[in-house]
């Protein structure tokens, strides 16, 4: 086997141990005494002063293997150690007693050392106990949850609600809640984090029992432990659901030895004294050369040494490692030896030394070691390197982290090992996304981050909206000293950390290194397979959390994978001139639909794939001139019909968990599911990913190409990169796209993956995290407010003032340490580097999308998440990144949120996409958009048929589909033109709370008169847009407010009684969601009547007499409701009930009297005059009801002047910063002009007997006849109904005309006929 680490090559062959008569005839070899003394040199007993070279017996490969089972000797006491030990009983190997020592529900690693809590507090003990002695043993912690760690006696009964320390004779620490448990409990300790390591200790000769957090220790926990005949501790754990942890009783060195305790497993000494002082014969070879000209030997440092070929030291080396390499296959020793000994490597030299020597180091081992052994010590070493970066504590200078990285990156520049590691263990067997997390420090004083970070500030208000925001002008120069201080301890922070992250970003290089194809498959290639794997399961198992990697794995592997991407994406432009920089990359439409990159079961803008396959397979054809392979289409059909079923094979092949439950017997399970340091889905261990293929066939040179989707492991390296006859990933070019490559296909995928890990779960731990400023600034609030008592507070108050004291000191301190950590998240989540990497992503999903777009139909194959990313990774940008960074600050901003602007117009009604949580996500993000002025601006600066297009759809009749998002749509683009709509916050509600400053719903009024227009002009377009829009607004503003009506009656009704009783929160919500609905379906009234008023007004229009009688009956409607003296409304608004805040008079009222104004002041004068008698002719119409907007009982008698209003009853006067003095004005006149018009109107009243009025509404004289059937009605009441039934009342047959009825006609006509 050939070694490639390495100029050099050598066969493990000729280095073999041979038999006396051939190692005679081996040539190289130098002189005898020269050898002698380098195998004296070599092979010397520490124990033993070196003997003089005439007294020592003379050594050469002969009788080398007799002296080196001398040198190797162990004592028959280091020998035992199987044997049992005083004060211990159970067996020598201590796991986790799975067979009967456990409560509940867990899930058991396969190496029996980690464990899952799978219910509620779950309990599992170890097979061994101790009743004599110092032991101890450790938990390394995996999730900061409840758990409580301890010792238990066998009799110890446990339960779902009684764990370790809940029972006599069971003793705990519990770091989430700090405190020790044993039957009662008490404050003990410190908190602990994930990554923390928990020593337990036990004193059986005192009858003490004490922890240690990160091998500090906590003091003694509990004293006088109950000791004797039948009383014996067993290692015991209770944890709650999804918490998981991983022990080490000693099969492992203890990371934290304590001086006098012994771990319950011994370490196999025997095995370490021999691989010790294999590993010093090792290092001197390392550190003599043979000199065969001189004669001599030459001392050199071990970081010059070079594999130079010479027989005598290969020889050397090959008995060496006949002993060595059994011994590195066991986890102790590689983690007490080998890794050492690496370690020292890494910290002595500079990288570059290492890294040469690690590669000659790694060489040998794949020389002189078998295969198999090889493997099993690289996987070892890459467990024990995991677990020692992951569980190292957080230093200031983050030395431990570096070390750690560099190994790895040394191990990694080894193309043979890296091509294994990668090949079978990276992503099968570890969780190596751990490599690229940087763990939060809980404890700041143990980070160091006092002395980095000296001073502390926190901002005096919150915000995340960038410049127009932040509020420096109040700052003392106090408070400037205290935040440049700050800014600076921030920015040493941040370059230590950036050192960490520059390692980590190595790591992916080198994975995705494609140019190491000498021997098999290039790195990239592997790493792709792996890494799809790895986002199937995390797509496939969401909910599922065992199985999924953490969020804030994802957040630091997205940021690395992103710098190594743009690094080898810019890295081929340099050499392909033809190609595009990073700043251009997008995904291809073609990579969606032809099969070459398998998306799993995630949802298509156009549905299930295998439906658009066969919907869509004639536009493949002419489009991209693709061919769905039939057996392909027939297999996906049967996975539709059979998709609730798991096929026989995939079932055999996946493997079964390790269930502790019900007394059955766990069985085997990957070992990586619980561990700390370890973890891929169980469940995908061996499941292939999701298949609709047929076994390959090579593909021909038609112009149809055939197509099947492929999983990850059956790709070749021209599946994915194409070659001279094959374009690969970007099989399936449309007409729309260019011919010229991106850059490598392969960074297409990784591209693609990138983009679909921000949709999994990096969004969402970006919002988690933003928790911590949130923190800050309700703690920097609560410090200002007692600061401010303090000041106000008198003298003579001492026991006011020490507690006020009191309460500033913890607020201060709080506040330190929140700033600090606050300084952390910033450095490695928020830091303006992250943020350029999500508006890249950004950007990345724009370009996709709009080349996606220009396929037609094909467009329908884009996964869903590319939109859903393009709005999520927005959304972060303007509220995560902030008040620290602004988007304005970043490149090209102007242009990208004009083209988020044109997508979201454009796509919220596109019929191309079918599913309906991306089309309300599509919607949401529209009407967050046109709330802020700046995006607003954007959507204003689109072209103007996208424009017009998007408003058409906003107008779109509101039934059968979501139309309450449309409606607040146009409601915002209204908001500051309206009557008195120039609010923020409703009147009667208190001021913003800082944190809710950012919301949507709370940003200041920012009409749009050009959308306005646009509006105007649409509904004047044609005879039918404007009559079905309103009778669909009227609609839908007749069912929420009879709803709304509904509910707060039966409200009332629960409130009344006497009994205690609770109205459902959930009601409430929806009580309010009608009244919010009632009154911006009036606001969209009042937007239309003031843009068009002749849609109602100009009764030379068919529908304009209808329109306005609806309107009128809802007006009138809603106002007697809302204004009648104590009644209902009033009744439930006086309650004032938590989730009602919303329901009051003011909305609705300036609502409606918008609309009114509109209609009898500002129209023309036969507008008006129309509209008057409108008003007056619906039989629910009352003065007083206008009266009441004014704050009078009764409407004043003609030349009176009107009374004062009452300040205890509701007045528009009373608003005057809502509501302005030209408003109020209007409001008086349309009051004068009704009141004159009611009675006049009352003057000329004729009486109409009951014969004559509709027999529908019995509000309006019969004015209409039906033909043929001849049935009568009111106008009003016939040409409603006809918008929706062409049927009669009250026969049913179809109405074909509606001709005019006057009483008189018709009875002058029978006169006649008389």
């Amino acid at each position: 086997m050939a070694s490639k680490g390495s100029s050099m090559s050598f066969s493990r062959k000729s280095y073999r141990l041979t038999s006396d008569a051939e190692k005679s005839r081996v040539t190289g070899i130098v002189q005898e005494k020269l050898l002698n003394d380098y195998l004296h040199r070599i092979f010397s007993s520490p124990e033993h002063a070196p003997a003089a070279a005439t007294s020592r017996k003379p050594l050469n490969f002969q009788n080398l293997p007799e002296h080196l089972d001398q040198l190797l000797h162990v004592d028959n006491e280091d020998e035992e150690s199987q044997g049992q030990v005083e004060g211990r009983l159970g067996p020598s190997t201590v796991v986790l007693d799975h067979t009967g020592g456990f409560e509940g529900l867990l899930l058991v690693d396969d190496d029996l050392l980690g464990v899952i809590g799978h219910s509620n507090f779950g309990t599992i003990r170890s097979t061994t106990c101790v009743y004599k002695g110092k032991w101890v043993y450790e938990v390394l912690i995996s999730s900061q949850g409840l758990m409580q760690i301890g010792w238990c006696t066998i009799n110890c009964r446990f339960n779902q609600e009684e764990g370790v320390g809940d029972t006599h004779n069971s003793y705990a620490y519990d770091g989430n809640r700090v405190r020790k448990w044993n039957v009662t409990t008490t404050n003990y300790g410190k908190a602990w984090a994930a990554g923390d390591i928990v020593s337990c200790l036990i004193d059986l000769d005192d009858g003490t029992l004490s922890f240690c957090l990160n091998g500090v220790s906590l003091g003694t926990a509990f004293e006088n432990l109950s000791r004797g005949l039948g009383m014996a501790y067993f290692p015991a754990i209770s944890l709650s659901f999804k918490e998981s942890v991983a022990f080490n009783f000693g099969s492992r060195p203890l990371r934290y030895p304590v001086a006098g305790y012994r771990p319950l497993q011994d370490p196999p000494r025997a095995d370490l004294v021999r691989a010790q002082k294999l590993l010093g014969c090792f290092r001197a070879v390392l550190s003599v050369e043979l000199d065969p000209v001189e004669g001599r030997l030459v001392e050199k440092d071990s970081s010059e040494w070079q594999l130079q070929g010479q027989p005598t030291v290969l020889l050397t080396l090959a008995h060496i490692f006949h002993r060595f390499a059994p011994l590195l296959r066991k986890v102790y020793l590689v983690e007490a030896v080998l890794m050492s000994f690496l370690r020292g490597v890494v910290e002595a030299g500079t990288p570059a030394q290492a890294q040469s020597m690690v590669r000659q180091i790694l060489d040998l081992l794949w020389l002189f070691m078998e295969d198999y052994e090889v493997q099993d010590c690289l996987k070892q070493l890459m467990m024990s390197l995991l677990r020692l970066y992951r569980f190292s504590p957080i230093v200031p200078d983050l030395s431990l982290q570096i070390h750690y990285l560099r190994l790895t990156i040394a191990i990694l520049r080894h193309e043979k090992s890296r091509k294994f590691l990668l090949s079978n263990v990276l992503f099968d067997v570890l969780r190596s996304v751990v490599f690229f997390y940087i763990k939060s420090p809980l404890r700041v004083e143990e980070a160091g981050l006092q002395e980095l970070i000296p001073t502390t500030w926190w901002p005096h208000r919150s915000s995340r909206e960038g410049k127009d925001s932040k509020d420096v002008k109040d700052e003392t120069a106090e408070e400037h000293r205290r935040r440049r201080a700050y800014e600076r301890g921030c920015q040493r922070l941040k370059k230590r950390i950036e050192v960490v992250e520059e390692l980590q970003v190595q790591i992916l290089k080198l994975l995705l290194n494609n140019k190491d194809d000498n021997g098999g498959e290039a790195s990239r290639y592997i790493f792709l397979t792996k890494f799809r794997k790895f986002l199937q399961e995390n797509a496939s198992g969401r909910g599922n959390m065992p199985m999924l990697c953490p969020p804030e794995y994802m957040v630091c592997f997205l940021h690395r994978l992103i710098s190594a991407l743009r690094y080898y994406w810019d890295e081929y432009k340099a050499s392909n001139p033809r190609a595009s920089f990073s700043e251009e990359a997008y995904v291809p439409p073609q990579v969606f639909y032809n099969g070459k990159v398998d998306y799993f079961d995630l949802q298509r803008l156009g549905g299930l794939l295998s439906h658009l396959r066969k919907t869509l397979k004639d536009d493949l054809a002419s489009k991209a001139n693709i061919l769905i392979d039939p057996l392909e289409l027939q297999a996906a059909t049967m996975d539709d019909l059979d998709e609730d079923e798991e096929p026989a094979p995939a079932a055999a092949q996946r493997p079964m968990q390790a269930l502790a439950m019900g007394g059955v017997l766990p069985l085997p399970r990957p070992s990586w599911l619980s561990s700390p340091t370890l973890g891929r889905a169980n469940r995908f261990l061996s499941t292939a990913a999701v298949s609709l293929m047929t076994p390959r066939r090579p593909l021909t040179t038609s112009e149809k190409v055939k197509v099947r989707t492929l999983s990850a492991e059956q790709r070749t390296r021209e599946d994915i990169e194409g070659s001279h006859w094959n374009e690969g990933l970007l099989l399936g070019r449309p007409p729309e796209e260019p011919e010229q490559p991106l850059t490598e296909n392969s960074l297409l995928e990784v591209l693609d993956g990138a983009v679909m890990m921000y949709n999994l779960s990096v969004h969402q731990q970006l919002g988690k995290m933003v928790g911590v400023s949130d923190d800050v600034n309700e703690y920097a609030v609560a410090l200002r407010d007692t600061e401010d008592k303090l000041r106000r507070c008198p003298k003579r108050r001492k026991d006011i003032l020490a507690e006020l004291t009191k309460s500033q000191k913890v607020f201060s301190e709080k506040l330190d340490h929140l700033s600090r950590r606050l300084a952390w998240v910033h450095a490695t989540v928020y830091s303006q580097e992250k943020m350029l990497d999500i508006y890249w992503l950004l950007r990345v999903c724009l370009r996709t999308v709009e080349h996606g777009d220009r396929t037609g139909s094909l467009f329908a194959f884009m996964p869903e998440f590319y939109l859903s990313v393009a709005i999520n990774s927005y959304s972060a940008l303007k509220n995560y990144f902030g008040p620290v960074h602004s988007m304005e600050e970043l490149p090209g901003y102007e242009e990208t949120l004009t083209r988020l602007a044109a997508i979201l117009a454009k796509h919220f009604a596109d019929t191309r996409i079918v599913g309906t949580d991306i089309r309300d996500s599509l919607m949401q993000a529209l009407a967050s958009y046109v709330c802020y002025p700046h995006s607003l601006r954007a959507v204003e600066r689109i072209p103007e048929e996208q424009r017009i297009a998007m408003v058409r759809s906003l107008l779109a009749p509101y039934e059968q589909r979501p139309w309450a998002q449309t409606n607040w749509i146009l409601v915002r683009l209204w908001r500051g033109c309206g009557f008195g709509y120039r609010y923020t916050r409703l009147p009667h509600l208190l001021k913003t709370k800082p944190e809710d400053a950012n919301l949507p719903s709370l940003q200041k009024p920012c009409p749009s008169t050009l959308l306005q227009q646009h509006m105007a002009d649409l509904l004047r377009e044609g005879p039918d847009v404007a009559p079905s829009f309103l009778n669909s607004v009227l609609n839908q503003l007749n069912w929420a407010f009879s709803e709304f009506i509904g509910m707060i009656q039966e409200i009332q009704q629960a409130a009344e009684r006497l009994e205690r009783n609770f109205v459902d929160s959930r009601q409430l919500k929806v009580c309010a969601t009608c009244f919010d609905l009632s009154v911006s379906l009036l606001r969209v009234l009042e937007m239309t009547i003031t843009l068009v008023p002749e849609i109602f007004l100009d009764w030379a229009r068919p529908t304009s007499e209808m329109l306005l009688r609806r309107l009128a009956q809802l007006l009138n409607q809603v106002l007697n409701r809302v204004t009648a003296e104590r009644n209902l409304f009033d009744r439930v608004v006086t309650l004032r009930l938590p989730g009602l805040e919303s329901v009051d008079h003011y909305p609705i009222l300036v609502a409606v009297t918008g609309i009114l104004v509109r209609l009898l002041v500002h129209g023309p004068a036969s507008g008006t005059e129309r509209a008057t008698s409108v008003l007056l002719a619906d039989p629910c119409f009352q003065l007083r009801s206008i009266c009441y907007l004014l704050g009078q009982p009764e409407p004043p008698a003609p030349g009176t002047v009107p009374p004062a209003p009452d300040r205890k009853r509701f007045s528009l006067q009373s608003y005057t910063d809502y509501i302005s003095v030209e408003e109020l004005a209007q409001v008086e006149q349309m009051l004068a002009h009704l009141t004159s018009a009611s009675a006049q109107a009352a003057a000329a009243s004729l009486p109409t007997s009951e014969e004559d009025l509709c027999p529908i509404c019995y509000a309006h004289p019969i004015s209409a006849v039906f033909q043929p059937c001849g049935h009568k009605s009111c106008k009003a009441c016939i040409n409603q109904h006809l918008m929706n039934n062409k049927d009669c009342f009250f026969c049913k047959a179809t109405i074909v005309s509606v001709e005019d009825w006057e009483k008189a006609a018709s009875t002058s006509t029978t006169s006649s006929a008389a």
